[in-house]
């Protein structure tokens, strides 16, 4: 009789050697006790989007970095004194211009006020305005924004042509317009021009953004099982598109903050007696060659702040996108 054949498939074009991996290979996948093998140990659980970029944002240096920064402005908006102990508007002419000396290490302004407690207490309105303005804008884009592209139709054509309108708009021209007029001293008219001339852009985000998820299989399955047009808004289609708003307002909070600084140099934005650095930059202006110290402090603050909250964005954008990994 023939002896009996191997079966060709198991070892066909392998080899010896090629048959002892396959074997090996085998037993380490069936193994009993071995991840994801009957009678194995559990499996890790996937982790979700969110989950996934917190991971991310904890090893990420820059994030750490900008965190930090961002943690110490809010401290000192909250509590200045705890650093400064100083009155922002407690000025003596006699020390107008004076450089740093001991108690005052940032030197005096031209008005005699401390540039250090000036520069400490201007924290408070930048920070004030970025973040009430951020939160605006985000609110009010994402809610027309993401009506119009989850209802399309009329709806979407009107709110097209209504953000073509407003990108047309320069925004520091219409800030020296809008501003122009407004005679308070509080920061709350430079919140609202920030945010009436600064939703159309995350309006276009959320628009977008949400014609992509209401196009995915899942929401087209709590269609058919008859979900309503506000659950499948609130409970599918908003946390699955929400991700481009975030990190392009963490962008913007930074150009929030330059751009009151910006209207406040010009004179439109805040007004004294309000701490501001724009201000402070403003005033320093006239001296930039005999007290250089007063353009300084105030700007070089500015710069830091505007630095640490587009180094947040990126970090943010980085690990919110999945096709950059």
């Amino acid at each position: 009789m023939p002896e009996p054949q191997e079966p060709q498939g198991a070892i066909a074009g392998t080899g010896a050697g090629g048959a002892m991996d396959l074997a090996a290979s085998e037993a380490t996948t069936l193994a009993p006790g071995a991840p994801g093998s009957p009678g194995g140990g559990p499996t890790a659980p996937a982790r979700s989007l969110w989950s996934d970029a917190w991971h991310d944002l904890r090893r990420n240096p820059v994030f750490i970095l900008s965190g930090l920064i961002i943690l110490f402005l809010v401290f000192i908006s909250l509590w200045p004194s705890a650093i400064a102990s100083g009155d922002p508007l407690d000025c003596d002419l006699a020390n107008a211009q004076k450089s740093s000396s001991p108690g005052h290490p940032f030197g005096f302004d031209g008005q005699g006020c401390d540039v250090y407690t000036r520069t400490v207490y201007g924290a408070r309105a930048s920070v004030t305005v970025g973040v009430c303005a951020t939160l605006g804008v985000a609110f009010l884009g994402s809610v027309l924004g993401g009506l119009a592209g989850f209802f399309g139709g009329v709806w979407d054509a009107i709110l097209s042509r209504i953000t073509d309108i407003f990108f047309a708009i320069p925004v520091v021209l219409g800030g020296l317009v809008l501003l122009s007029v407004v005679t308070s001293s509080t920061v709350w008219p430079v919140i609202g021009f920030m945010v009436l001339l600064g939703w159309p852009q995350i309006s276009r985000i959320a628009r977008g953004s949400v014609i992509t998820a209401k196009q995915n299989d899942y929401v087209q399955a709590a269609r058919a099982l008859g979900a309503s047009n506000s659950r499948m808004l609130l409970r599918h289609i908003a946390p699955n598109a929400v991700a481009p708003v975030i990190v392009v307002a963490t962008i913007a909070l930074g150009t929030y903050i330059a751009l009151e600084a910006t209207l406040s140099y010009l004179g439109v934005g805040l007004k004294p007696p309000t701490v501001s650095w724009g201000i402070d930059i403003s005033a320093a202006s006239a001296y930039i060659r005999n007290a250089p110290h007063m353009l300084l402090w105030p700007a070089g603050a500015l710069a830091v702040t505007v630095l640490a909250f587009i180094m947040l964005g990126d970090a943010v954008r980085d690990a919110l996108d999945p096709k950059l990994r």
